[in-house]
């Protein structure tokens, strides 16, 4: 691990065609990188949300000869930056369902790491919203670690930021950073977004990047931005709140160390028996 660097997590507002996304997203990175940036993230599904299923899986590619990793890999070598693609729709061979995978992209423009988001986002929120992604997505197996040059990261997507385990998990292997690519609802994302990865970098003591989506996208789907960067005590050290663009911030990796040394408890952890039901009913 060595010395600080600078991190930048872009906000985008992804339409349903993925060339224009792609555009978009580019002229974001390149701003980034001209403003110092090393490490420059994008956020989840940042080729496409297509809420329609057909259409979805229409314009869904493999890996292999999928347009925005391609450009990616290309864009990397171009500003020799460090790029976290957030993640991408893959198809894989004649499954109907979808991956929903990060990359993150070396400035060789080799791929350095891949992960599929493991936890599916299947709920009805208040108002009428309803979300199904393990019908349209396969969830992932495997947590993911990552080498930069300034430590490791460990790689989550969106609805994994609920499940406190896998950062756990990620952080008790090695990782001072965290990335947080999404595509929040509003109203979880007023209610929660901020509590939940603030919680997630204190509990572990890592930086967390959170690149995420913003505004109305296709049939009136909406999400909450407010992209982030949260050290590892847990103040804010930038945020992109509305509109699309970039939340900056320099990292000293040695905070890290530092927190941990503070309050050491990610040595603490024991093992225990898991609650039992019986004796519970009311006498």
């Amino acid at each position: 691990m060595s010395g600080a660097f600078t991190a930048a997590c872009v906000q985008l507002t992804s339409g349903r065609d993925v060339a224009p996304n792609i555009a978009a997203a580019s002229n974001l990175v390149r701003r980034a990188r001209d403003q110092g940036a090393d490490l420059i993230m994008t956020p989840e599904v940042s080729d496409m949300i297509e809420p329609r299923r057909g259409l979805r899986l229409e314009k869904a590619a493999d890996e292999s000869a999928h347009p925005m990793l391609a450009a990616f890999k290309d864009l990397a070598r171009e500003t020799g930056a460090y790029l976290l693609l957030g993640s991408i729709v893959v198809r894989e061979g004649e499954e109907e369902r979808l991956r929903n995978r990060s990359f993150l992209i070396a400035p060789d423009g080799g791929v350095v790491q891949r992960y599929d988001k493991i936890h599916m986002f299947d709920v009805a929120l208040e108002g009428g919203e309803s979300y199904r992604e393990s019908a349209a997505f396969r969830p992932g197996e495997a947590a993911a670690l990552a080498p930069l040059p300034w430590g490791v990261l460990g790689m989550t997507v969106c609805y994994d930021l609920r499940f406190p385990q896998l950062y756990r998990a990620l952080a008790q292997g090695g990782a001072q950073f965290l990335s947080v690519p999404s595509a929040f609802t509003v109203p979880t994302g007023r209610a929660h977004w901020h509590v939940l990865l603030r919680a997630r970098a204190i509990e572990n003591f890592c930086f967390v990047f959170a690149p995420a989506q913003w505004g109305e996208h296709a049939e009136g789907r909406r999400t909450y931005g407010h992209s982030l960067i949260v050290a590892p005590w847990g103040e804010v050290l930038a945020e992109c709140e509305e509109g699309t663009g970039i939340a900056l911030a320099r990292i000293d990796p040695a905070k890290a160390a530092d927190a941990r040394r503070s309050v050491p408890s990610l040595t603490h952890d024991r093992p225990f028996a898991p609650p039992r039901s019986s004796g519970l009913a009311a006498e």
